[in-house]
């Protein structure tokens, strides 16, 4: 492609997100004019409550979706090139199912621990427990794709780590407490509210500045391993980044805007289709881009029509998915 055009592609995608942001804080129960929303930025004259309804709420909601979609579609590209398999993905691999059942853990049995009453660090628990629950998965898939080659397999073992992950949540939530199993469930139907953005915020940025460091090791990894070490790249301290990279980024917004699907597997086909491009270099930022303009297309739609956001993204992604499938002759 044309470096003219992918700067202009660049620079469109950057002004859509932003037209996409200032809408979601346009949007809501509420009729908010744009100067409402320049004066309580800027600090100017603006009804207290109304300032109150932009800073505390849809600020946080738009920030939220903007991270989560950047690092949904960062984690979905790595997983991608890493097993050279155009369905991996931090949903597909079983990965966000791994860091739901850390949650479900600790939201279940919070309450028995005497810690749910505590925000910080019930928020603490909650991103911990899905880090982990996270890299147990990741750590498996990755150990069972060292000795099995066959990229198919990998995806069948993966998504079938997803089925058993749900049965053991399924079986947690029939024993759990009713005030337990609607946190729990509240949970699953994905949530943008930022209501813990000041700890999301500094682990989702560290995510992706591994993911760019990685752009020249994903480059390498195109053609294969083999290949790869050929041209002197330390393959498993690479795999060590994209690991930790991906539980930073799909644990995290697992862990507090729920099991959000679609986005990681979806967006960096869209990125490949837009830019007409293998390169990371472009891909990254790319996929990044889309994913926070994706995301907060959906967070628009969830709130216009009343709809928890995971029905949203399943329905937005999934044509993508079955225009992979079709297009990709390997899968047949």
């Amino acid at each position: 492609m044309a470096p003219g055009r992918t700067a202009f592609l660049f620079t469109a995608l950057a002004l859509l997100t932003v037209a996409l942001f200032t809408a979601d804080l346009l949007v809501g129960s509420v009729s908010v004019a744009p100067a409402d929303i320049w004066a309580a930025l800027t600090g100017g004259d603006c009804d207290p409550a109304i300032r109150d309804i932009i800073l505390r709420i849809r600020l946080l909601k738009a920030v939220t979706a903007l991270l989560a979609g950047a690092a949904l579609a960062a984690s979905g590209l790595q997983m991608q090139t890493l097993f050279r398999n155009p369905l991996a993905g931090p949903y597909v691999l079983g990965i966000s199912s791994g860091a739901g059942l850390g949650v479900a853990l600790f939201l279940l049995g919070a309450p028995l621990l005497g810690v749910s009453a505590h925000s910080f660090v019930q928020s603490l628990g909650i991103a911990g427990a899905a880090w982990l629950g996270a890299a147990l998965v990741l750590l498996v898939v990755m150990a069972v794709s060292r000795r099995i080659k066959d990229i198919m397999v990998i995806l069948i073992l993966g998504m079938m780590f997803g089925s058993g992950i749900s049965s053991i949540v399924e079986i947690l939530q029939y024993l759990s407490s009713e005030a337990a199993l609607k946190s729990f469930v509240i949970w699953t139907l994905g949530d943008v509210t930022g209501g813990n953005l000041a700890l999301m915020l500094p682990v989702v940025a560290a995510g992706l500045v591994l993911s760019v460091a990685a752009i020249k090791p994903l480059n390498l990894l195109l053609l294969g391993e083999n290949y790869a070490r050929t041209m002197g790249l330390n393959v498993q301290r690479t795999r060590t980044l994209l690991f930790l990279s991906t539980v930073l980024l799909a644990g995290t917004v697992t862990a507090f805007c729920g099991p959000v699907g679609f986005i990681g597997l979806a967006v960096p086909h869209l990125a490949r289709m837009l830019f007409a491009s293998a390169d990371h270099r472009i891909l990254m930022p790319g996929s990044m881009l889309a994913g926070a303009a994706l995301l907060l297309v959906c967070d628009l739609i969830s709130k216009t029509l009343a709809l928890p956001i995971n029905t949203v993204t399943a329905l937005m992604g999934i044509p993508v998915v079955i225009i992979v499938v079709v297009r990709n002759r390997n899968l047949f």
